[in-house]
């Protein structure tokens, strides 16, 4: 009789036991199948990167099913683009959005938007962008990284606290350049520069102590970021185009269901095809509004201009810009060139 009690108990109890453990692996087995993204950047918050990325990340869950989340810290709110690397590689952070800051310390490759009067137009850079997707793609993937996407923020002009005009003018300001670009800093001392190497979060705190007397940044995030009211000159110069771009952590990448991967680089693709449209308009019209508000432009004067930064460009090729990045990039920019002057109507 107690044997067959024990029997029933057990044959009762093993039931319950066995729909407990399927129910813990369950649910188990769908948190591992939820991936939540933390994502950084330095952009300010409300910017029209701050709400393309918020858009990403929605078409993200929707498109996933709820499988994927994005949770975006705009502003800096996760610290300059070294630390945001660091929590990256941490696993603190998946995904960040960079400038060319961040995206040099991960790959020198990017460097090549940096190089001055290298691109003359949007749709030329757009062209060598496109050529060099994969090549860069590929090149960072063994560093744990994978490229999501592009993105525009403006072109390159030099705000400054006096007015500047020539070379020896821009000699005589203390300019702001990116901390951990020693290289560059170093260029910039041996032309006889001032270049004072900071955080990019630590701009205006320089500018309003007087460390910083100028910089070059584009005319939408100089306005966004308010430095122009400590830099009431522009110098309109079209030194080189601002280029971001969007990465997530290989190993966040690897989380993902490879069925999900093609709907979220779609969405990535969305913010870059957005930007390119939006972002150099709002670039000009930044022009038109600081000068409302007391903005002053001023026109670059005398040939020194390029004289002196095309030597710039030709020391990049192989300090700070890989050869082989740096000749791809010039054989598709100078085909694209090609390629205008071909389809131009014969006079």
């Amino acid at each position: 009789m107690v044997r067959q009690a024990h029997q029933t108990v057990a044959r009762g109890v093993q039931p319950s036991v066995t729909a407990a453990t399927l129910l813990v692996l369950a649910l188990t087995g769908a948190l591992r199948a939820q991936s939540v993204v933390k994502m950084a950047t330095v952009v300010p918050q409300g910017s029209v990167w701050d709400k393309n990325l918020k858009q990403m990340g929605e078409e993200w869950k929707e498109a996933t099913g709820g499988r994927v989340t994005v949770t975006v810290f705009s502003g800096g709110a996760q610290g300059d683009e070294a630390t945001v690397l660091r929590k990256m590689r941490l696993d603190a952070l998946q995904a960040a959005a960079f400038t060319a800051v961040g995206l040099g310390s991960i790959d020198s490759a990017f460097n090549v938007f940096d190089i001055p009067f290298f691109f003359d137009s949007y749709d030329e850079l757009n062209h060598v962008t496109d050529t060099l997707t994969p090549v860069i793609r590929k090149r960072i993937e063994p560093k744990g990284f994978v490229l999501l996407n592009w993105g525009h923020g403006g072109w390159t002009q030099v705000f400054t606290k006096k007015p500047v005009q020539t070379v020896d003018d821009l000699k005589n300001v203390k300019l702001w350049t990116s901390a951990g670009n020693d290289r560059m800093v170093q260029w910039f001392k041996a032309n006889g520069f001032q270049p004072r190497a900071m955080a990019m979060t630590d701009i205006l705190t320089g500018l309003t102590t007087g460390m910083l007397e100028g910089l070059p940044t584009t005319p939408l995030a100089a306005m966004l970021f308010q430095w122009d009211r400590q830099t009431p000159y522009m110098l309109e110069l079209g030194l080189a185009p601002i280029v971001g771009a969007g990465v997530i952590t290989t190993r966040a990448w690897k989380a993902i269901p490879d069925a999900d991967k093609p709907k979220l680089l779609a969405a990535a693709d969305g913010v870059e095809k957005r930007l390119r449209v939006e972002v150099p308009k709002l670039d000009a019209s930044a022009v038109i509004e600081m000068t409302r508000r007391g903005l002053t432009v001023t026109k670059a004067t005398g040939p020194e201009w390029r004289t002196q930064l095309d030597g710039l460009a030709k020391t990049m090729r192989g300090e700070s810009v890989p050869p082989e990045i740096f000749d791809l990039a010039m054989k598709a920019r100078d085909e694209f060139r090609r390629q205008q002057k071909a389809a131009q109507p014969r006079k």
